[in-house]
């Protein structure tokens, strides 16, 4: 998901972040909130096997509503200045537990294959603990490839989620499938250019 603090997501300069901000601020409460919706989403995905149809369009709403609020906190924090230490590492955590929440039901549910979910989630995850150690030589721009991998991920488990079955399924899994490829190439990408930075 793109945060304001996310390695895929628009760029901040280090230099640009406010000394004095409080965490106390609107971002950092839908950063938490969006944590808060991870076992509620998991349990509505994950109950009666998966096979209730209403558990699964709420697992839906709820998924929809937790991508929300990862686009509009950060929106405000780059409007309003409110980058804080708090949301640098809250932020991407929020993100990857949505992200991985969706993706282990999915397969544990076997409606998304589980090289997918280990693929994106193994990239997900050594890009978030390489980003802890390169942010402090300041943030490496967002690329195209960064934004597009967040989009599919997201329009990718989106359409799985939805009990619509026939066509829907098999363009959720397509979607995916490209997911995972840009998913692994935009993780090179960040590592070619963590290591190519003065100081690597």
């Amino acid at each position: 998901m793109i945060g304001p603090h996310d390695p895929d997501g628009p760029e901040i300069a280090t230099a640009a972040v406010p000394e004095r901000v409080s965490s106390w601020n609107l971002p950092n409460a839908l950063t938490v909130l969006r944590i808060l919706l991870v076992p509620l989403f998991g349990w509505l995905l994950l109950a009666e096997g998966g096979e209730d149809v209403g558990l699964r369009w709420w697992a839906l709403v709820v998924f929809l509503v937790a991508i929300g609020t990862d686009w509009v906190d950060g929106h405000l924090a780059r409007k309003h200045g409110l980058v804080t230490a708090f949301g640098k590492l809250m932020d991407p955590i929020a993100d990857k537990a949505l992200i991985g929440m969706a993706l282990i039901g999915l397969s544990l549910l076997a409606l998304l294959p589980w090289w997918v979910t280990v693929v994106i989630l193994v990239r997900e995850i050594g890009i978030t603990l390489m980003r802890f150690v390169v942010i402090r030589r300041g943030v490496i721009p967002a690329s195209r490839g960064g934004k597009l991998k967040t989009v599919l991920q997201a329009i990718g488990i989106a359409v799985v989620l939805a009990p619509l079955g026939g066509v829907l399924d098999t363009l959720g899994l397509w979607v995916m499938y490209a997911a995972a490829v840009v998913t692994v190439v935009t993780g090179i990408d960040y590592v070619r250019q963590a290591f190519a930075r003065p100081g690597a």
